[in-house]
């Protein structure tokens, strides 16, 4: 009989680990995932494995038969997968307000990637102060933030872009102009300052102004500096409607300009007019790999999106600021300027109104004001009918009831192209939410069921209802591709040696159940969820466990801290 089999027969269970140990030349496992499928996040097919976790890490994977473990899970007839990677992600603010991250959490998602444009740092300068959700800021840099972060605990792991519109407005502020030399290069120095501190690249969000008055030179610019410090190219593009062929192509050239790895930001086609034409798009970033560019993209799937209604105002009404703003819809002639831009567009510019087609094509998500209230979650078409006024008078006067801001959802894009995106070996997927909860002050609104929803959408009605993608194929585009894109090279796989971020599901029964109408609702499937080595979902619950850790970007090194 083995040391190991003798000493488990003979003594107390205690007794009997510790011997096991000593006897067996290695430690028990602190928890032991038996009996499941492991899809490994590379898109290879799955297999039976099991996964030792020991010391926060994947220590072992194979047949584990009866090794010793602390904690074990009975995994049978469930896919073991790498944690999810949400490589789009607008928590910056809600994770503060709770670190549990539930919304997210009970997707499947162990890692968040924040910051498109407007990071959570730097904040200086010219730059708001201001928080939502009565938060205090107490830090300053990008760096600030993070131990901010890692001071209060946060159940999900965390990575952040720092945001050229963020360091764009620390410098030249939210007047509509162009930034002189000088401020590009104090520019130049925030972005690297930033990459020191740990950001995983730049961010872009150039559809609103001011932050859409930055040139491509200028883009280039601020992009060589985080290629400099091992950064990618993070990219919301100028415009998604008429002028996305444009668009498509100006991150082409930050790429090839920059020498840097791109990622353009839920690749879609968002204007009537254009549907269909997706095929287009997709060769324009095919013939620039082809050329050895590093051109990829991220697709969240559905067929809308979420900005606000001021989007719908004219660039040059949004000089200055919201107050400004709010000044200009005070003034009757000033409005009739913004209808007639609004009904026959201006060049360059995406517009929200024609792009989806009318009013019924827009959702509200959220108001502050009590008479309001009652058409969160309706179309603006019925918040029209209701008033029985004119639409661009009630858009008018409800902007500044809101205090110019009225989160709104867009149905502007077609399911046909959005499959097509989602298809290609080069795209991924990312939520474009945030984590939030239905109830308390997270729960007070109606938001993009994408907040809820998203991974498990993904795998229910694209993998197994429409066939769109394999299992494992849907499992390397939320794991392993993300992880490779931004360069976190020890997580995204089920690998000895990676850390131990896992997402343990039913692929049987894993669906969203969020809808555009009622949003607020948890998904199904998602059974366990572990961060570095810890449970924070199980069976199905959160446990409370803020395990998560702030993942640095390859420049924090190189700042010597």
């Amino acid at each position: 009989m083995s040391p190991c089999k003798l000493h488990s027969g003979l003594l107390g269970t205690l007794a009997a680990l510790l011997l096991t140990t000593f006897a067996c030349g290695e430690a028990p496992y602190d928890l032991v995932i038996r009996n499941g499928t492991l899809i490994d996040g590379t898109g290879v097919a799955g297999r039976k494995a099991d996964v030792g976790i020991r010391d926060g890490k994947i220590a072992r994977v194979g047949d584990l038969g009866s090794a010793p473990s602390r904690e074990a899970i009975d995994a049978s007839g469930l896919v073991v997968a790498p944690g999810f990677i949400d490589i789009h992600n607008h928590s910056d603010n809600t994770i503060l307000v709770d670190p549990r991250s539930e919304s997210m959490v009970r997707q499947g998602v162990t890692t968040m990637i924040l910051g498109e444009s407007g990071s959570a740092g730097p904040v200086v300068g010219k730059a708001s102060r201001e928080l939502p959700y009565g938060l205090k800021r107490d830090w300053t840099t990008l760096g600030g933030y993070f131990e901010r972060l890692e001071k209060q605990g946060i159940a999900t792991n965390v990575a952040s872009y720092v945001g050229q519109g963020q360091v764009w407005t620390c410098v030249v502020g939210y007047e509509n102009r162009s930034p002189s030399n000088e401020e590009l290069e104090e520019m130049k120095k925030l972005v690297a300052q930033a990459m020191q501190e740990g950001a995983l690249g730049l961010s872009t969000s150039l559809l609103m102004p001011p932050w859409s008055l930055a040139t491509t030179d200028e883009l280039v610019a601020l992009a060589k500096v985080a290629q400099g410090y091992g950064g990618i190219y993070s990219t919301h593009i100028r415009d998604e409607g008429e002028g996305v062929f444009d668009a498509v192509k100006e991150a082409i050239a930050v790429g090839r300009g920059a020498s840097i790895p791109v990622d353009i930001i839920h690749l879609k086609i968002a204007h009537k007019d254009l549907w269909g034409r997706m095929e287009e798009v997709v060769a324009l970033i095919e013939e620039a790999r082809q050329e050895g560019l590093n051109i990829q993209a991220n697709v969240y799937p559905y067929t809308a999106g979420q900005n606000n209604l001021r989007a719908i105002i004219p660039p040059w009404a949004h000089d200055g600021g919201n107050e400004k703003m709010l000044e200009r819809l005070k003034d009757p002639a000033m409005r009739i300027r913004m209808r007639r831009d609004i009904l026959s567009g201006l060049p360059g510019w995406y517009n929200h109104y024609s792009a989806p087609g009318g009013w019924d094509r827009m959702l509200l998500v959220a108001f502050s004001q009590p008479k309001n209230k009652p058409f969160q979650g309706k179309r603006m078409s019925e918040l029209i009918e209701a008033r029985g006024e004119d639409g661009f008078k009630v858009l008018f006067d409800v902007l500044l009831e809101e205090n110019g801001s009225v989160r709104t959802v867009y149905f502007h894009h077609t399911e046909a192209d959005m499959q097509l995106a989602l298809k290609q070996p080069w795209t991924s997927v990312g939520s474009d939410g945030s984590a939030v909860r239905p109830d308390g002050v997270l729960g007070q609104q109606n938001p993009h069921p994408r907040y809820y929803g998203t991974f498990p959408r993904l795998l229910g009605r694209y993998v197994n209802e429409l066939k769109v993608l394999t299992l494992p194929e849907a499992i390397h585009k939320i794991t392993g591709m993300n992880a490779e894109k931004i360069g976190i090279h020890d997580r995204g796989r089920i690998e000895e040696g990676r850390w131990a971020d896992v997402t343990i599901f039913d692929s049987t029964t894993v669906r969203d159940q969020a809808t555009f109408e009622e949003p607020n609702q948890y998904p199904l499937g998602i059974v366990y969820v572990i961060v570095n080595g810890k449970l924070v979902l199980e069976r199905g619950r959160p446990t409370g466990a803020l395990p998560g850790k702030v993942l640095y970007g390859s420049g924090k090194s190189d700042a010597g801290s």
